[in-house]
């Protein structure tokens, strides 16, 4: 079986849409703007996938960056913990990658968004997943 189904699922184009967390361990955000930018990215957590009950999720306290073109290794970033990921305006700082694990949420909430204040990109893997399938059979991520 492909690890797409049975290890994870992908959301591409993944800025401010809300994720399934419900039958996964955890989601990691791949996340990138170009041309050492700078950004701010907000984590959120919801009772639906239309934001019912939407607000911060104050767990941040980890996340790596780098070029995102594989000429550097990862950097770890610390922070005290925040809904909030700050990366400078440095080309070491164009990908930057958090995850969030499925325990972080507060009961009854089952989704969370990562959105880009500027034009950055995010991508979501939701992994761990408790239930292979093909990837034909997949549950949706964002609905």
């Amino acid at each position: 079986m492909e690890a797409l189904g049975r290890l994870f699922n992908v959301l591409s184009l993944g800025d401010a849409k809300y994720v399934n967390l419900r039958d996964c361990g955890g989601v990691t955000f791949c996340c990138y703007l170009a041309a050492a930018a700078g950004d701010t990215w907000t984590l959120q957590e919801a009772t639906t996938a239309a934001g019912g009950g939407a607000t911060n999720l104050v767990t941040i306290t980890r996340f790596h960056t780098c070029t995102g073109d594989g000429t550097d290794a990862w950097t770890l970033r610390t922070q005290a913990a925040a809904a909030t990921v700050v990366t400078a305006a440095a080309a070491t700082q164009n990908a930057m990658v958090v995850e969030v694990e499925a325990e972080e949420l507060s009961a009854g909430f089952s989704y969370v968004k990562l959105t880009s204040t500027g034009a950055g990109l995010v991508t979501a893997v939701t992994r761990d997943l408790r239930v292979a399938r093909k990837p034909s059979n997949l549950a949706v991520i964002s609905a």
